[in-house]
């Protein structure tokens, strides 16, 4: 049964990639609209025991029988179902799009929000406004909440598609002991990434100590694009997708790849971790022991590695020990939209399938979940960053770290393109980046770069200069 869920997966997400499903056509926004007999199905990759599992658990418990609640008392009967997966990521996108294409998704559906660029290229995702009326998308009084950052994680081409359902942040988070060894400021905020360099050549005097961990290479995979490559791209005035084109070999590029070059040739750098298969992992474990000064990562570093309970690289005094900064444009106003910090972010999002029979119950349930009771009944005390501002101030006032994300961060942020393509062009940036670790120049590894980038995405699809 597996082999066949897979099986089915992979047809329709190469439908999808080629477009042969074609353009679906969005429901009747009014269809329904006054039903008092609703049933709604919500689709998620989570289910309880397995992946997710407090995402499912709230669903069940909570979302569905507060919902059901909710509009029977405004005499609407709604039969609320839960379609939980469970499954890797691959095929959960597999299975959307096979739901997609043939009438059986759910009416809400949660997903990746790198996905939504290929699903609404396809036609299987519709704008909001095209589905359920731009009026009643407009007037939710949740888009207040959400800082303009973070809805484009639910937008394509400008208009919204979905959603967030939550996000983080990128930052350089830095150990204050070592710092105070070699002089450097409690309060360190680089503003540019000189200042980055000159704080790591400082440290670079201490035994044992690795001055700065800037993933790198194939073995970490996406964490390299996403924990060193697209912040510092971003650094330099351009995203990896703009105009309609891809950076291949641009002064840009080359400007993150100088750095790779500086921080790895520069002994600033350990070049072996970053080829090693549990590497990421290993650098975890050594900033927590005191072994690396300065780190680029997501408040995922913060609240589930470090932890000093809960940890997987417990760090018994994190709270003290450990500081954060955002992360700087290559010189200060060089960053996208003449900004002097950046950041990267990912997240999920809620998106109303064309299909429903329930298109304004549907977007109605979009709402109820994305709500602040909504959202502070799934973090159920835990302190998460969430999309929410007013939810946020609330739960993160005694974690400084995490208000920092979402009152600093989130509103600079930036989110991969959503593109099909996208997948091809991180593993081309992740093996610029092990060009220069193995020895490469910033130029070199450039230009092979932008030729196995032309090879993959076509030559009109990617940027020079």
């Amino acid at each position: 049964m597996r082999r066949k869920l897979m099986l089915a997966g992979t047809v329709a997400t190469a439908l999808v990639l080629s477009g042969c499903l074609g353009q679906q056509q969005a429901s009747d926004a009014g269809k329904n609209a006054d039903a008092k007999d609703v049933k709604l199905t919500i689709t998620s990759n989570s289910v309880q025991g397995g992946k997710n599992d407090l995402g499912a658990k709230w669903i069940e418990d909570w979302v569905i029988p507060e919902f059901t609640k909710q509009q029977k008392a405004k005499g609407v009967n709604v039969t609320v179902k839960f379609d939980g997966v469970g499954v890797d990521d691959a095929e959960y996108k597999a299975k959307v799009a096979l739901d997609f294409g043939t009438d059986i998704g759910g009416d809400v559906i949660e997903m990746d929000g790198i996905w939504l660029g290929e699903f609404a290229q396809g036609g299987q995702v519709r704008p909001l406004a095209d589905v359920v009326g731009k009026d009643k998308v407009d007037a939710w009084d949740g888009w207040s909440q959400i800082p303009d950052a973070v809805q484009e994680l639910g937008n394509f081409e400008g208009k919204r598609y979905g959603v967030p359902q939550g996000t983080d942040g990128r930052v350089l988070f830095f150990n204050k002991k070592l710092f105070a060894q070699v002089g450097l400021p409690a309060d360190w905020q680089p503003t540019s990434w000189d200042e980055i360099t000159a704080a790591a050549l400082s440290l670079k005097s201490l035994p044992g100590v690795t001055p700065i961990q800037l993933n790198a290479g194939t073995a970490m995979t996406e964490a390299t694009t996403m924990q060193g490559v697209l912040p510092l791209l971003v650094g330099t005035g351009s995203e990896i997708f703009a105009d309609g084109k891809w950076q291949g070999d641009t002064k840009n590029t080359r400007s993150v790849l100088d750095f790779y070059q500086q921080v790895y040739k520069g002994g600033l750098g350990d070049p072996v971790l970053q080829q090693e298969a549990k590497g990421r992992d290993k650098s975890f474990e050594l900033f927590a022991k005191n072994k690396i000064g300065i780190l680029m990562e997501s408040d995922y570093f913060w609240r589930s590695v470090l932890d000093p309970t809960d940890g997987v690289a417990k760090m018994a005094d994190r709270d003290t020990a450990v500081g954060w900064a955002k992360i700087p444009a290559m010189t200060p106003g060089s960053g996208v939209n003449g900004q002097d910090f950046v950041s990267m972010s990912g997240g999920g999002i809620r998106v109303v399938n064309p299909k429903t029979e329930y298109p304004q119950q549907a977007w109605e349930l979009v709402r109820f979940m994305s709500s602040a009771a909504a959202t502070k009944a799934y973090l159920a005390g835990s302190a998460q960053v969430t999309a929410r501002k007013d939810v946020n101030k609330e739960v993160l006032a005694s974690d400084p770290m995490l208000d920092f994300i979402a009152t600093e961060v989130l509103p600079i942020t930036r989110y991969r393109p959503g593109l099909a393509d996208y997948p091809k062009v991180s593993t081309a940036l992740q093996q610029a980046t092990a060009d220069v670790i193995a020895g490469k120049s910033a130029e070199d590894a450039a230009a092979a770069y932008h030729d196995a980038l032309v090879k993959a995405v076509g030559q009109d699809a990617v940027a020079s200069g």
